[in-house]
């Protein structure tokens, strides 16, 4: 299962995308001498694009076998198993899930609704002790 990315943030990374490549673009063709600083916008529309590409295909959060993975195009992922956590902190409206070894924070503003609804069920669902969950009073 996935916890999607909310379409706001992805159309940014898109559009982003777009306006960088058409500037890199713009700047070519329009200049009689090309620079090579000038290719650094295509490099950065391009690395936009890429992002949203990724962020499309593998969301936010990834959840299978009994793990929560947290996917990130630039190798900042983490796993962990869900029946491994013994602590569920809510600050500021994130999640931080810890296990005796790591730790893994959601923020909870890139969250899909129906999504940030599904997540909240599952996290409900885990075997915690009502003082090491917010959702204690939601069972």
């Amino acid at each position: 299962m996935k916890i999607r990315f909310k379409k706001k943030r992805l159309r940014v990374n898109l559009i982003l995308g777009i306006v960088w490549i058409a500037l890199g673009t713009l700047s070519i063709v329009t200049d009689d001498k090309i620079r090579w600083t000038e290719y650094g916008y295509l490099v950065i529309g391009i690395l936009y694009i890429g992002h949203y590409l990724y962020d499309l295909k593998n969301q936010y959060l990834t959840i299978e076998n009994g793990t929560i993975r947290k996917n990130g195009l630039y190798g900042y992922w983490k796993k962990i198993n869900l029946n491994e956590i013994n602590w569920i902190k809510k600050f500021a409206g994130d999640y931080t899930l810890k296990t005796e070894q790591k730790e893994l924070k959601i923020n909870t503003e890139l969250i899909d609704k129906n999504s940030l609804t599904e997540l909240n069920r599952i996290l409900a669902e885990l075997n915690l002790p009502p003082e090491k969950t917010p959702f204690a009073n939601n069972v």
